[in-house]
C-alpha cells in the first residue's frame, strides 16, 4: 500500500465549522500561553522555568501560524486547457547522478505529450552524458569557461546558466530522478492564462517510500493542506522541482537583481565617501578656505546623491552628477594647494589604475572600503579615491559569470528565496495537487539528514538575509507563510528544553511551574486535544505522525542548521555544503553515532524515570508530578523512538530481508 494524496472534498475553502475549530484552538492556545507567562512560572527555579515557557511559547506560535494558514485552505479546481501555442522547455537538472537514472528522466521527458523541447543541464560536465543526450535526442548544456574562478550557485548557478542558454516562454524544472507524467504540462499551463501568474507547484511524491515510511521523505502533510493553505494566501512556494515557471518572470527578477547589486555597490561607495571626508577634514589646513569649500561641497554631493537613491532615481544620473561634482571640488582643491598633494600621488595613481582594471571587487569588498575609510587622506587624496571609486562601480559585474541572476543565490535552498522574491514583484503562483512527477526519496538515514540540513540551512539563511517579515511587496498573508516555514526549523532548541524539563523534575524534584493545579490541566489539556483534533481533520486521513517525530526527533540537525546558517551570513563561514545523493548509500555495519544525541536523550530520560519511580518509593516527590512526568517522559521517548527504525532502514527493497 502506497500513500496517495486524499481526494479533496467540495468546497474551495474550509467550512465555516473547521474555521471555526481552528479559532477554538488559536483562542486556547493563547488562553494558556499567557497564562503561563503571568501566572505560573517557578521564579525560584527560573533556569529551567523560563527555556520550558519560551519552548511552549515557541509551540504555541507555531501552531498559531498552522492555523492561519489553514485558514484559507484553497482547494482549487481544475484548471483551463493550456493554450495552442506556448513555448515551453524542459530542464533536467544534474551534478553527478548516474546517467542511467538521468537519462531515464530525460527519456520520460520527451514523452510529455505537450510540445516542448527537452535539455539536460549537467553541472558535472561529463562527456559521457553528452553524448547519451545526443543519442536520444535531447539537448545538453553544461556551463562555459566564463564560469571559471567565479561564483558557481549550485543548482541556482546551473539553471541560471540555463536562462540564458534556451528561449521558451515557460520551463519546466525537475530534478534528475523525477520523472515526469506525460500529462504535466497539460496539466498545468492553463493556469498560466493568468497574466500574473509565474509558479506552478505540484507534489513531489517518491515511487521507492513504503507505506511506513520510517524516514519521513513523502510529507503528505506539506504536499497537501500546508501549500493548499498557502496557495490561499497567494503564497505556494517553489520546492525546486515538479514546476513550472514564467520565464518573463525569472529574468524581471535578474534584471532587478541586477540594478539592485549596482544600486548596493554605489551605496556603499557613498558611505565611504562620508567618512573619508571626515577624515580629509581633520587633516586639512584652517586656513584654506577654498579646501574646507570643497570638501564640504562633495560632503553635500554625497548626501543629496543618498537621497536619490532613496528616491530611486536613475542610478546613471546619479553617479553622472556626482562624479561631476567630486571632480569640480578636485579642481578647486588643485587650486587651492598643490603641494599638499605629493603624498598621496602613489596612492591616487594605485586607485586610478584599479578603477580602470578591476571588477566591482573595490566597492564590495568590506575590508578594502574599512581601510580606505579609516586612512589619513589629504584634502585631493580624499577627492580622487571617491572620484576611483565611483568610476569602479562596474555595471559589467566582472565578479559573476552573468551580470543578471533570475534564481537567487543568497541560500542553498533557491527555490524558497526565488518564489518570495517573484511574490514580492506582484506575481502569483498555484499549487496544482496532482501527482505529476515520481522521484527517489533518500534510502538511508545519512542522505535523509544531509537533505533536511540542507533544506534547513538554506532556510535559516533567507530568513536571515531577506527576512519576510520586512520584506516589501509581500502581503501580511505571504510574509506568515514565508515566517511559518522558517520558525519551524527554530524548533530543536524547543526540543532541548522539552527533554531536560521532566528530566530535571523526576532527578531533582524542581518543578519548571509553581504547581500542577486543575488550572493548569483545565487550559493546557483542551488546547492540545483540540490541536490534535485540528491536524486529524484538516489532514483528511493522511498519516502525519511521522512528520511529527521528525519536527523533534532531528532536533541535532535543526540545531546545527541555525548554527551553521547563522556564522555563514554573519561571518562568512562555510556551510559544508553536500549534495544529497539520489542513489542508495553503501550498507554496512548500522550507524548509530548518526543518532547519538538523540540516543543520549534517551538514556537520559530511562535514567530520570527510574530515579523518580525511586524518588516517589521514598516519598520525596509527589504521585502527581511523577505521574505526570512519566508521562511525559513517555510521549518524549516516543518522539525520538523513530530513530531506531530509521538507522536501521535499508531501503524499500531490502526490507524485511
Amino acid at each position: 500500500m502506497r500513500h496517495r494524496l486524499p481526494e479533496a472534498p467540495a468546497g474551495r475553502y474550509p467550512s465555516p465549522w473547521l474555521r471555526l475549530l481552528i479559532l477554538l484552538t488559536a483562542l486556547l492556545g493563547l488562553n494558556y500561553i499567557i497564562w503561563r507567562w503571568l501566572a505560573s512560572l517557578n521564579w525560584s527555579a527560573w533556569w529551567i522555568a523560563l527555556p520550558l515557557v519560551i519552548a511552549e511559547t515557541y509551540s504555541v506560535i507555531d501552531s498559531q501560524l498552522f492555523a492561519i494558514t489553514m485558514w484559507r485552505l484553497l482547494r482549487r479546481d481544475p484548471p483551463p486547457p493550456p493554450p495552442d501555442d506556448a513555448t515551453v522547455d524542459v530542464l533536467i537538472t544534474t551534478y553527478n547522478e548516474p546517467i542511467d537514472m538521468v537519462l531515464a528522466t530525460a527519456q520520460a521527458a520527451l514523452a510529455i505529450e505537450y510540445p516542448h523541447r527537452t535539455y539536460i543541464l549537467d553541472d558535472g560536465d561529463r562527456h559521457e552524458l553528452h553524448s547519451a543526450a545526443a543519442e536520444i535526442g535531447v539537448g545538453y548544456i553544461t556551463r562555459s569557461a566564463s564560469w571559471s574562478d567565479k561564483p558557481r550557485h549550485a543548482k541556482a548557478g546551473n539553471l541560471n546558466n540555463a536562462l540564458f542558454e534556451t528561449e521558451g516562454e515557460y520551463i519546466l524544472i525537475l530534478d534528475a530522478d523525477q520523472v515526469p507524467d506525460s500529462r504535466i504540462l497539460d496539466h498545468t499551463l492553463g493556469y498560466f492564462r493568468d497574466p500574473l501568474m509565474a509558479l506552478v507547484q505540484t507534489p513531489q511524491y517518491f515511487h521507492n517510500v513504503p507505506f511506513t515510511d520510517p524516514l519521513g521523505s513523502q510529507a503528505p502533510l506539506f504536499y497537501g493542506p500546508i501549500q493548499q493553505g498557502k496557495d490561499g494566501w497567494n503564497a505556494a512556494y517553489f520546492c525546486g522541482s515538479n514546476a513550472v515557471l514564467r520565464r518573463e518572470a525569472l529574468m524581471q527578477l535578474g534584471i532587478r537583481g541586477y540594478v539592485h547589486a549596482i544600486e548596493e555597490g554605489i551605496r556603499r561607495t557613498l558611505y565611504t565617501a562620508k567618512k573619508i571626508l571626515k577624515s580629509a577634514q581633520k587633516q586639512s589646513d584652517a586656513n584654506q578656505p577654498q579646501v574646507h569649500q570643497a570638501l564640504e561641497s562633495v560632503q553635500n554631493a554625497v548626501r543629496e546623491a543618498r537621497a536619490q537613491l532613496r528616491q530611486e532615481k536613475p542610478l546613471a544620473d546619479i553617479t553622472y552628477e556626482f562624479q561631476q561634482k567630486v571632480d569640480a571640488a578636485a579642481r578647486c582643491v588643485v587650486d587651492a594647494d598643490v603641494s599638499a598633494m605629493r603624498a598621496d600621488l602613489e596612492v591616487i595613481a594605485a586607485l586610478q589604475q584599479d578603477a580602470e582594471h578591476t571588477s566591482t571587487a573595490v566597492i564590495f569588498d568590506d575590508e578594502a572600503l574599512q581601510s580606505l575609510a579609516g586612512r589619513e587622506w589629504s584634502p585631493l587624496g580624499a577627492l580622487e579615491s571617491i572620484s576611483a571609486m565611483i568610476r569602479a562601480v562596474d555595471v559589467g559585474r566582472d565578479d559573476e559569470a552573468q551580470p543578471m541572476l533570475p534564481m537567487a543565490t543568497i541560500s542553498v535552498t533557491e527555490d524558497m528565496a526565488t518564489c518570495m522574491r517573484l511574490h514580492a514583484q506582484g506575481w502569483k503562483s498555484a499549487y496544482h495537487h496532482e501527482i505529476l512527477a515520481r522521484g527517489l526519496a533518500p534510502d538511508d538515514v545519512r542522505t535523509m539528514m544531509t537533505q533536511r540540513l540542507r533544506w534547513a540551512q538554506g532556510t535559516i539563511q533567507v530568513m536571515l538575509r531577506e527576512n519576510p517579515l520586512i520584506q516589501k511587496g509581500l502581503s501580511i498573508g505571504q510574509r506568515l507563510m514565508y515566517w511559518a516555514t522558517m520558525w519551524s526549523y527554530l524548533a530543536g532548541f524547543a526540543a532541548l528544553a522539552y527533554i531536560a524539563a521532566p528530566a530535571i523534575y523526576l532527578i531533582f524534584g524542581i518543578m519548571p511551574v509553581q504547581a500542577y493545579s486543575w488550572d493548569f490541566f483545565g487550559r493546557l489539556i483542551p488546547f492540545l486535544i483540540l490541536n490534535q483534533l485540528m491536524f486529524i481533520i484538516i489532514s483528511r486521513g493522511t498519516p502525519t505522525w511521522r512528520g511529527q517525530q521528525y519536527s523533534l526527533a532531528l532536533f541535532p540537525v535543526w540545531i546545527k542548521a541555525c548554527v551553521t546558517a547563522f556564522r555563514n551570513v554573519y561571518f562568512d563561514r562555510p556551510l559544508g555544503f553536500a549534495v544529497t545523493p539520489k542513489t542508495r548509500q553503501e550498507a554496512g555495519a548500522i550507524p548509530w553515532y548518526l543518532v547519538r544525541w538523540q540516543l543520549t536523550a534517551i538514556g537520559l530520560l530511562a535514567v530520570a524515570s527510574v530515579i523518580g519511580i525511586v524518588q516517589l518509593y521514598l516519598g520525596a516527590i509527589s504521585v502527581l508530578g511523577v505521574g505526570v512526568n512519566l508521562f511525559w517522559v513517555l510521549f518524549d521517548v516516543l518522539i525520538l523512538s523513530v530513530v531506531f527504525q530509521a538507522v536501521r532502514y535499508r531501503g524499500h527493497q531490502s526490507e524485511g530481508t
